[in-house]
């Protein structure tokens, strides 16, 4: 096995007090995902396609803002409404693939919050250093996404 190959699961769970509908439909919509989606505020997603549907197609790049170099095409094989989605994500640079990764989301009503729970598992092309750059990404969107929808919350009350 090459050095450059490497696998892992990571699991992440963000309880946000926010309906369910909120949290689904902040993956659904692609100006949503480009607010909550970048890990830092050097970063941003451009979007290229967005086909949001069971059988559909998401290509978007992502990186520094001066430096799109990451191209992220998303398969979506199941969305269930409001509570599952299922998707491949694959990542390239310059036509090279870094990383393939099988993306669970399961979002629960927990009493008045909504509990999310991403699995990722993710085989990486380009070593283990792509596999903590994909862990450190989704900790910080996924903080951001819980930081998105509790501010919009206050804003509805």
């Amino acid at each position: 096995m090459s050095q450059d190959f490497s696998h892992d699961t990571i699991s992440i769970s963000r309880r946000i007090k926010a309906p369910r509908e909120w949290v689904f439909s902040a993956w659904e919509d692609p100006q949503a995902r480009s607010i909550w989606g970048p890990p830092s505020k050097d970063e941003s997603i451009e979007f290229l396609e967005n086909d949001f549907r069971e059988g559909g197609l998401d290509v978007h790049l992502c990186g520094q803002k001066s430096d799109l170099r990451f191209r992220v095409e998303t398969h979506y094989y199941e969305i269930r409404r409001p509570q599952r989605l299922l998707f491949t994500e694959r990542v390239t640079m310059d036509s090279s693939s870094l990383s393939v990764s099988l993306v669970s989301v399961e979002i629960r009503k927990i009493g008045s919050v909504t509990e999310l729970e991403v699995t990722i598992q993710i085989a990486s092309l380009a070593g283990s250093g792509m596999i903590e750059g994909t862990r450190n990404g989704w900790q910080r969107a996924l903080s951001n996404l819980t930081a998105y929808l509790e501010a919009r919350k206050v804003e509805a009350e």
